[in-house]
């Protein structure tokens, strides 16, 4: 997929494989726009790594529009990770056990793409963030469904309240 932001342009490759259900979801989201003309709404900055969120958040007051879309939609979806020795990925299961994260198929680290998080179990239907570096601490704890592929140096470049005008498809 193609995120066209005001920082310019980058590439996304899906984990349509090992997490269909977050995957299609957010392609399902694209398909409907929700993600046109908004805001990166969070940075949160570490020494090591930065955390970019945006999406559609259902307690932002700004987005009217996009919270009666949101009305129409489930809420939540189940969190979703994928261990190595398994075919099918695993659901509303939360690493608790740092020696399951080797077991991991997908690691956080520089582009990835993840999920934002609603509790323990479920992850949001339209927040995603990504990282800037490797945070382990963060693994298995939430629903990585992607990576940027190209024009990584563009989310480095990413601030608070910078635009995604659009996400597209590109098959």
């Amino acid at each position: 997929i193609l995120f066209k932001t005001s920082k310019g342009d980058f590439e996304v490759e899906l984990f349509v494989k090992d997490n269909p259900l977050t995957a299609s979801n957010f392609l399902e989201n694209i398909e409907k726009n929700i993600y046109n003309n908004i805001k990166f709404y969070k940075i949160i900055s570490y020494p090591q790594v930065k955390l970019i969120h945006s999406g559609i958040a259902a307690d932002v007051t700004s987005y009217e529009s996009k919270k009666q879309f949101l009305s129409n939609i489930a809420p939540l979806i189940p969190l979703e990770i994928k261990f190595k020795k398994q075919t099918e990925p695993k659901y509303k299961y939360q690493i608790k056990d740092i020696s399951e994260t080797d077991d991991l198929v997908h690691f956080f680290n520089n582009g990835y793409l993840a999920m934002a998080k609603k509790g323990d179990k479920n992850s949001s239907s339209t927040e995603f963030f990504f990282v800037t570096n490797k945070i382990s601490e963060l693994d298995g704890r939430y629903s990585i469904f992607g990576r940027i592929v190209r024009g990584l140096e563009v989310l480095n470049k990413i601030e608070k309240k910078d635009l995604i005008y659009r996400i597209k498809t590109l098959s």
